[in-house]
């Protein structure tokens, strides 16, 4: 079984020869029902990655724009990244015209404000929209990054975004009213900040991205909860009092 959950392209004939090898010398037979038994799947369905597993094994970063309209129909776009491993967000910028120009831009800034966040990653995930040109690409390309396009008309590809962006949306964007671009980029810079610092994740054990403080081990007996806000008082965070 250990060598089964370790080897995923490992059927029962090449288990069978490992443990000859170990000098346990047993059928394959008996090797297949072992593994049969204990529910373990047979070698190519154990060694097919579905491509959340591959975008972590690359150690990813995904973009792409969302939209924001005003109280006066105005509409902005957001770009945003995500660190697919740690799920840190990186703001990319907010304009009414994202233009492969600027958006290249974005990508400049973003190397220049967090070089070391992301020396560890390979590769880019995005779609194919014409806000993403080659000079775009080349901005990754020259940090060392593969660029993986997303199919056309599949959100689904680019899931690590798609679920941030509909946090934002229920979170914080859908109960207020956005009146200009300051205030826009105001609440998403400060829902961003909440979002890596306290927000709990789920693949993260309950733990944000980049917590400022660790959990106690043990909660006192009798401890005051303090409540603090955030994004004009729509986001609340707890604290123990020190």
């Amino acid at each position: 079984m250990r060598l089964a959950i370790e080897n995923p392209t490992w059927g029962h004939r090449r288990i069978q020869g490992e443990l000859a090898r170990l000098g346990h010398v047993i059928a394959k037979t008996t090797v297949w029902q072992i593994l049969t038994d204990n529910e373990i799947d047979p070698s190519p369905n154990r060694s097919q990655v579905t491509w959340s597993e591959f975008l972590h094994s690359q150690a990813a970063v995904a973009c792409d724009f969302f939209t924001v309209d005003t109280a006066f129909l105005r509409r902005y776009y957001v770009l945003v990244f995500i660190k697919v491993q740690t799920r840190k967000v990186f703001f990319g910028g907010v304009t009414a015209n994202p233009t492969g120009e600027w958006t290249t831009q974005a990508a400049r800034n973003l190397f220049i404000s967090h070089p070391e966040r992301l020396e560890d990653a390979r590769a880019l995930v995005r779609d194919r929209g014409s806000q993403f040109v080659a000079a775009f690409d080349d901005v990754f390309r020259t940090e060392g990054f593969q660029i993986l396009r997303t199919p056309a008309r599949t959100p689904v590809a680019n899931t690590f975004v798609e679920r941030w962006i509909g946090s934002i949306r229920r979170e914080l964007l859908d109960r207020t009213i956005i009146w200009n671009r300051r205030q826009l980029e105001r609440l998403v810079v400060d829902y961003i900040a909440h979002y890596n610092q306290h927000r709990p994740h789920q693949s993260l054990k309950q733990q944000p991205p980049a917590p400022v403080d660790d959990p106690p081990e043990t909660p006192a007996a009798t401890v005051a909860v303090l409540r603090t806000t955030r994004c004009d008082g729509l986001i609340n965070e707890y604290r123990t009092a020190a």
